[in-house]
């Protein structure tokens, strides 16, 4: 088929990549102005754009499609439909209307669950053992378009943002490939999406990393886990004003003898390979890999010898 595709991060990056191999031209590929670098401030191309010049792809960086210069481009690439993954614009009804077969996304949770901009972070955060991708025929409304091919994917215990979203790059580049070569053929069913199971998905920002010790042991660690590596998980040495300490990795303990009447946030034990912490629900947290301003992330005993945590002190809240 000839498409055209929209995306901007390597998550939509490898979908387009599946598809050239796949045979299908791409007869442009939209992605989102190049945006200065955390470091020295140089522009970087998007993943998408990276790869689309080195193979040789018309790219387009419009900073809206809501004027009708930009519908009349698109309606000038001649493509059968449009396929959508990570792309950061809003599609007006005149784009979702230009092709032939229309727009199709590709969403990385099993709608409705999930809708909206982080369905990868916010499953992970919220313990799902399940989620998935969903190849979902656009409308207007906010990811509430019929689905056109549904793939799961489970999520263990050890899973993070950043293994989820790998896992769910893969097949959301294998059920994209699937579901136009199905269209092409005709065989593709509209399934319209249950009215029953919908949430939504809010953006991440810095105001998420902050670690609520008054929260139960199983919430912090699926909060760690899911905001690997993006926006990461912060708390705040009482004993270090000013000091924020991320943390990588963490999972469920139990308080040691004695400490049941700990305040959430007292460090219990530090040693041993963990920074074992009092949660609210009665249980505690074990902090498995830390990272001090400036540092790396480290195992806790790696952590401890250059950032001594002891029994007694306390962590709190870190602000954005």
């Amino acid at each position: 088929m000839n498409l055209v595709f929209a995306g901007t991060p390597v998550f939509a990056q490898r979908a387009l990549a599946a598809l050239v191999e796949a045979g299908h031209e791409i007869a442009l590929v939209l992605t989102r102005p190049d945006k200065p670098a955390q470091r020295g401030q140089q522009l970087l191309a998007s993943p998408v754009k990276q790869w689309a010049l080195e193979h040789g792809l018309q790219v387009w960086q419009p900073e809206t499609l809501r004027d009708p210069q930009a519908w009349d481009r698109l309606r000038a690439a001649g493509a059968d439909a449009m396929v959508v993954a990570a792309y950061g614009l809003i599609l007006p009804a005149e784009v979702l209307a230009i092709p032939p077969l229309g727009c199709l996304n590709i969403h990385a949770s099993l709608l409705p669950r999930w809708r909206g901009a982080a369905p990868i972070q916010r499953a992970v955060q919220a313990g799902d053992a399940t989620t998935g991708i969903t190849i979902m025929q656009m409308d207007a409304g906010l990811d509430t378009g019929p689905m056109r091919l549904v793939h799961a994917c489970p999520i263990g215990p050890e899973d993070t943002g950043a293994t989820v979203h790998d896992a769910l790059a893969a097949l959301g580049a294998q059920a994209i490939v699937e579901a136009i070569d199905r269209l092409a053929a005709g065989t593709l069913p509209l399934q319209p999406q249950p009215a029953e199971g919908v949430t939504y998905a809010q953006k991440l920002g810095k105001t998420d990393s902050p670690i609520d010790w008054s929260g139960p042991a199983r919430a912090i660690v699926d909060q760690v886990r899911a905001f690997d590596p993006v926006p990461g998980s912060t708390t705040a040495a009482e004993g270090s004003p000013g000091t924020v300490l991320k943390v990588w990795k963490a999972r469920a303990a139990l308080r040691p003898d004695g400490a049941a009447d700990a305040v959430p946030g007292t460090v219990l034990a530090a040693g041993g390979g963990a920074v074992t912490v009092a949660c609210g629900d009665g249980g505690a947290v074990a902090l498995l890999e830390l990272q001090r301003p400036g540092g790396r992330r480290l195992p806790a005993r790696e952590f401890l010898a250059g950032f001594p945590l002891r029994a007694g002190d306390r962590l709190g809240p870190a602000g954005p």
